[in-house]
């Protein structure tokens, strides 16, 4: 019967090992110096190792004619545990022996002295999953074990073992294998196995297990089952990397608030039975690669993917701003953590690239940042100029386009309602009913910005160091932040302050700008009087 890769090339010697120099000679030392702990624990992602170093060592403890610490893999021990007909190394999967008998029962073998080697030895896989009760039977018997008896545990989440295990074992950590590494390996076995096998082959090969040679070996056995030249094309095609077109016609969606297209891609992959929380981290994935092209220089390392496909990413990244990325990855996120609780899927996917297509749908920091971003670019680009503050006049520069938008403003029933933004440089004469409505400050201002902290976050930021005065019927606004004017004009967020104020005051206001070219000798007397006496030709002593 045909032996798969991982297994007929599993190591059988510390210097075998692949990447975990750190362990191997550590354990050879302690070895040739006779320095055996009774308890280790091997930690670390799976297929880095750590299985392998524990069937050495067992080996190693138990040969009759070591090498330099090495087991000789020729004796009748070793031979005897490799083929599982010497039965003092006992293998346990604690995934499914997790029970306190399990562990009693153990507990109670270890008493007896080995019947063939010198070290009864206990290899317990996954000891994460034992139960309290276990880890409590256990713990005896690694705090006070007989001298024939060794243990050697293994784990992935070593943070789920408790402090009192911990401190009584040896500890390792298996790092993950380095992509140069594996691909030496993948190289050596692919020459011994008369696998033709490329360098872009074997790096992706690399890159895609992600630091776990066993995985690794696994897909070139794959590769090379398909036959010929085990290339990055063949690869791509045995890995399932190919076929990711749709995550680039969503981005590109997103990127152009096509929300149309977004959702004929979704409906697609639905049709074709494509797992909704699938996609989602599928394109989690995809945001990823974005950001840290955006990030660095080189992130070809960090990024599992075909040449060609590298290639797209860049020009996508290119045509993407960091504040979109993170966005995106924020929203997506929180859809991901949520979709196991929905009842559809779908429904939830849709909603989050409706929100990703238009920003301002979505109350999060950031989106408010991405929003922020698109509007300094247009400023930037001089699409769009601030208004700004000449001598106390405000002056406006918006384009035409802008000032149509903010002449469009309706009149709130009852009330009187100017846009926040003005549309010509010179002021407009007021009637005389409105010259005579002196503002006073707004005293539970700061309760409305609270509650706007609530209902709308965005306009809550850029009105952050604002006043606002009472004029008769209207709310006189004073933001220093030019965006806070854009804001207010858009109707949800007219219609969000208008209400916090009204939930404060018990009145239904209109909202205006606060002219300080018309108010400030009410609001800085002193400034107000050295005018007068300046008009009466009488000097004032400023000291």
């Amino acid at each position: 019967m045909y032996q798969v890769l991982y297994r007929k090339w599993r190591p059988k010697a510390f210097a075998e090992v692949t990447g975990q120099q750190h362990v191997t000679k550590t354990l050879l030392h302690e070895l040739q110096s006779d320095r055996i702990a009774h308890a280790y624990l091997f930690t670390g992602s799976r297929g880095t190792g750590k299985t392998t170093c524990a069937k050495i060592l067992a080996k190693a403890v138990n040969c009759l004619h070591p090498v330099n610490g090495d087991p000789c893999n020729q004796c009748e021990i070793c031979t005897g545990i490799d083929d599982g007909s010497i039965l003092d190394v006992v293998e346990i999967d604690a995934a499914s022996n997790n029970g306190v008998d399990n562990i009693r029962d153990l507990r109670e073998e270890a008493t007896f002295t080995p019947t063939a080697a010198k070290y009864r030895v206990y290899i317990i896989d996954e000891v994460h999953m034992l139960s309290i009760g276990a880890f409590n039977a256990l713990l005896k018997t690694l705090e006070e074990p007989p001298a024939h008896v060794l243990f050697i545990l293994a784990t992935t989440e070593v943070h789920k073992l408790p402090a009192t295990i911990l401190s009584r074992c040896q500890r390792f950590d298996f790092k993950r294998i380095a992509p140069e590494d594996m691909s030496k390996r993948l190289h050596y076995v692919a020459q011994q196995e008369g696998i033709d096998l490329t360098e872009d082959g074997a790096m992706l090969i690399s890159r895609i297990a992600d630091g776990a040679l066993r995985d690794a070996l696994s897909l070139l056995d794959q590769c090379a089952g398909q036959g010929g030249r085990v290339d990055e094309k063949a690869v791509t095609a045995a890995a399932g990397l190919a076929g990711r077109e749709h995550l680039f016609i969503l981005s590109k969606a997103v990127r152009t608030n096509d929300v149309p297209l977004a959702l004929e891609v979704v409906d697609q992959l639905h049709s074709a039975s494509r797992d909704m929380a699938r996609v989602c981290e599928e394109l989690i994935n995809h945001y990823r690669h974005l950001m840290l092209i955006r990030s660095m220089e080189d992130a070809s390392r960090y990024i599992v993917c075909s040449s060609q496909e590298l290639d797209q990413l860049k020009e996508e990244a290119s045509q993407y701003t960091m504040p979109a990325i993170l966005h995106a990855l924020s929203v997506l996120g929180r859809v991901l953590d949520h979709m196991p609780s929905v009842a559809n899927r779908r429904v939830e996917m849709e909603t989050a690239l409706v929100r990703l297509c238009n920003p301002q749908l979505d109350g999060s920091n950031e989106a408010l940042v991405r929003r922020m971003e698109k509007l300094e670019s247009a400023m930037r680009s001089g699409r769009l100029t601030p208004s700004t503050q000449t001598s106390g006049t405000a002056v406006s520069h918006q384009p035409e386009a802008q000032k149509e938008h903010l002449e469009s403003e309706t009149v709130a029933e009852n009330n009187i309602h100017q846009p926040v933004e003005e549309t010509t440089a010179v002021p407009t004469k007021k009637k005389p009913s409105q010259q005579a409505v002196q503002p006073v400050p707004l005293t539970c201002w700061p309760e409305v910005l609270s509650e706007l902290s609530q209902t709308a976050k965005p306009l809550h930021g850029v009105l952050d160091g604002s006043a606002a005065y009472e004029a008769g019927n209207r709310i006189l606004i004073d933001a220093p932040n030019p965006l806070a004017k854009i804001l207010i004009n858009e109707a949800e967020h007219r219609d969000a302050l208008r209400q916090a104020i009204q939930n404060q005051t018990g009145r239904r206001y209109g909202l205006g700008p606060y002219r300080r070219e018309e108010n400030s000798d009410q609001q800085d007397p002193m400034a107000a009087l050295e005018k007068k006496l300046d008009a009466l030709g009488i000097p004032m002593d400023k000291k």
